[in-house]
């Protein structure tokens, strides 16, 4: 069984780049990205240093409303969106 750690080691590169592209890409028609970037910083700091993540994830949650995908995003949005959600789901099993 993967951990959300190891997910989020593996899934580094693209997480951390398209959690910033999206910012450039639907900042003004979606502002809330612009927490989900900070937020899944935080995340990664967190999860380095072996925190619980419990609270990471509620807030992603709160901030996406349950990962839930506008009708107006790119694939990377999306994509970025079902990688949380994985991640998070990960830890909630754990």
């Amino acid at each position: 069984m993967t951990t959300v750690k190891a997910y989020l080691d593996t899934h580094y590169d693209k997480l951390d780049f398209y959690t910033h592209a999206i910012t450039n890409a639907h900042g003004q028609n979606h502002p809330e990205v612009f927490a989900v970037r900070d937020q899944y910083v935080k995340l990664r700091a967190d999860a380095k240093a072996n925190h619980r993540l419990d609270a990471n994830f509620d807030e992603l949650r709160r901030t996406t409303h349950n990962y839930a995908i506008p009708n107006d995003v790119c694939p990377v949005f999306e994509a970025t969106y079902h990688m949380l959600a994985q991640a998070d789901q990960l830890n909630a099993s754990a």
